[in-house]
């Protein structure tokens, strides 16, 4: 079996590692890396940290209007999957690589399989939104996390190809839980375990506009907390753009992105984690750590009903009551799976492709 894997931001790092792993023992795996995420802390590291495979092709797209980079990536995978020919075409999540790779193939006749399919919070204002529904619908195999994704598709009348793996995500966390309690990032950072509010913020509806990102940067600056802030790339191009480092006060501690096993670690030992991502939000829920979510909508509902996690937009005033009053009501249920979501997913492509 030969297939070609996209990839291209840092959740699907993190989503592909066992995958990518268990293909390259058995099978023939390309893996494509566009370039959307480019930064080394970004890009290279998690592929050094996770031990990723080396990709076969980087096709160093970098960033752009969304348009532009989902067109570039478009020509450059078709170009690679005409020359590959594979049996199955493999994307991740609801990225604009993820949309362009999905799109490439099924332009050519190729099967699209994906994982973390089924997602959706419902607000078509989101690309991420466009992307996954895009993504699903041009897909004959749909790997989905959870149950609230198997319950999304049968309602768009999708239920052949379907198929309950569990988390990806969830299957990487654990298995690096341990190695990551070896990092020095919280002394590094001079904290202690549950003395800080980690925050990451890096959607366009939180940064490009001066007056939204001045108010969230405000906000931090207002909670008596100590916060630590890895600065998304994009996210640090706006605070420089809009001369906002200004308003930023000493209770803030802005930090580079930093490695995958770093950041697990400060997301297990944080006291609160706010963040406008949907991956983290995940992640926190994994490591029990009350999530508090600079959103009005999210794909990930499971940690809504379960307690753990909470919507407050970019309001000033439900950001700080959250940061301050927030306490998860309910137990906690496993919803993403058993950690074998990576084998089951290599096991089915297996029966529809070899």
């Amino acid at each position: 079996m030969k297939v070609v894997s996209i990839i291209g931001a840092r959740p699907q790092f993190i989503k592909c590692v066992f995958i990518s792993q268990m293909l390259k023992k058995k099978h023939e795996e390309v893996l494509v890396h566009t370039g959307q995420h480019y930064d080394y802390e970004m890009s290279a590291l998690f592929f050094d940290q996770l031990g990723i495979p080396a990709p076969d092709y980087n096709l160093e797209i970098g960033s752009g209007t969304h348009g532009q980079q989902t067109g570039d990536m478009l020509i450059a995978i078709e170009k690679i999957l005409l020359k590959e020919k594979p049996d199955c075409v493999l994307v991740y999540g609801d990225t604009n690589s993820t949309l362009a790779g999905a799109l490439a193939a099924v332009k050519l006749h190729l099967p699209v399989a994906h994982v973390e399919a089924g997602l959706r919070n419902f607000d078509k204002s989101m690309p991420e939104e466009i992307n996954r529904i895009c993504a699903d619908y041009t897909s004959d195999l749909l790997f989905v996390p959870t149950k609230t994704g198997i319950n999304n598709l049968k309602h768009e009348g999708r239920t052949q190809g379907v198929y309950l793996t569990g988390d990806v995500m969830y299957d990487v966390l654990i298995h690096n839980l341990k190695i990551a309690a070896k990092s020095p990032i919280l002394s590094t950072c001079h904290v202690k375990p549950k003395d800080y509010v980690l925050t990451t913020i890096h959607r366009p509806a939180s940064t490009d506009d001066p007056k939204t990102l001045s108010t969230i940067l405000e906000t931090l600056s207002s909670l008596n907390e100590t916060v630590l802030f890895p600065v998304h790339p994009r996210t640090q191009k706006f605070i420089t753009k809009y001369h906002l480092k200004k308003t930023i006060q000493s209770n803030v501690h802005l930090m580079k992105p930093v490695g995958y096993l770093d950041f697990l670690w400060l997301q297990k030992n944080a006291k609160k984690i706010l963040t406008d991502s949907g991956g983290i939000q995940k992640e926190a829920y994994i490591l029990k750590v009350p999530c508090i979510t600079l959103m009005d909508t999210t794909a990930w509902v499971e940690t809504i009903d379960a307690g753990w996690n909470i919507l407050v937009g970019l309001n000033k005033k439900k950001i700080v009551n959250a940061a301050h009053h927030f306490q998860p009501q309910g137990k906690q249920k496993n919803v993403f799976g058993d950690g074998h979501a990576s084998e089951k997913i290599i096991k089915i492509l297996e029966d529809h492709y070899c």
